[in-house]
């Protein structure tokens, strides 16, 4: 049977207990989740006990390893879940350490989407685009919806001004190019960046012939 052989505070993380288990490291806990366990240095570990710690241990890892990958760079919690799973961290952990995250502040959908959205948009991401990007990291349909169309009024970012700068630059890089090509071409790149609706075509009109009405 297991014996806790050590249990002193962590000189790294305050508020932290280091466990030793048969004289080898076992996994450095919040000291306030060990006190309901009554943990005594030198008593045998019952199976439901180690289970515990085991647990704990695991969520501690998860824990740690979401709160680097928001250091890095903000992420939504469903791409930060499937990330910390493909870590090879248990499912179950994953969900209580984003639980946590979420807890202390630092996972939020809606801030990361909106934030997601302001940046993308001001490098000429069209809405359509912004909201098939943010659904791909995970985030509910609305909350994308609702934080596309609040970075487009807080940054004060229109669409239209926007798709028609994005199409200028393209065609600058098609010159010399037949005009019917030219059109296909700029059609399918404001498609993929994100521009959608007959506004598109009047805007690829205007620019690959100044001066022509829609």
């Amino acid at each position: 049977m297991a014996v806790l052989t050590g249990a002193t505070p962590d000189p790294r993380s305050p508020g932290y207990c280091l466990l030793e288990v048969d004289r080898g490291c076992f996994a450095s806990l919040p000291e306030e989740l060990l006190v309901p366990l009554g943990l005594v240095v030198g008593n045998a570990l019952s199976a439901a006990t180690l289970e515990r710690l085991q647990s704990l241990a695991d969520i501690e890892a998860a824990y740690r390893s979401a709160v680097r990958a928001q250091a890095r760079r903000p992420h939504a919690r469903g791409d930060l879940r499937r990330r910390l799973i493909q870590k090879q961290h248990p499912p179950t952990a994953v969900e209580v350490a984003l639980e946590r995250l979420a807890g202390r502040g630092l996972l939020d959908d809606r801030r990361f989407a909106e934030h997601f959205a302001a940046t993308r948009a001001a490098r000429g991401r069209g809405p359509a685009r912004l909201v098939k990007d943010l659904l791909q990291q995970g985030v509910d349909r609305r909350v994308a919806e609702e934080a596309v169309r609040v970075a487009l009024v807080e940054e004060d970012i229109d669409p239209e001004v926007e798709m028609r700068r994005v199409a200028v630059r393209r065609v600058a890089q098609l010159v010399g190019l037949p005009v019917e090509v030219v059109r296909r071409r700029l059609l399918a790149y404001l498609a993929r960046r994100g521009y959608q609706g007959a506004g598109v075509r009047e805007t690829v009109e205007r620019v690959i012939v100044p001066g022509s009405s829609p």
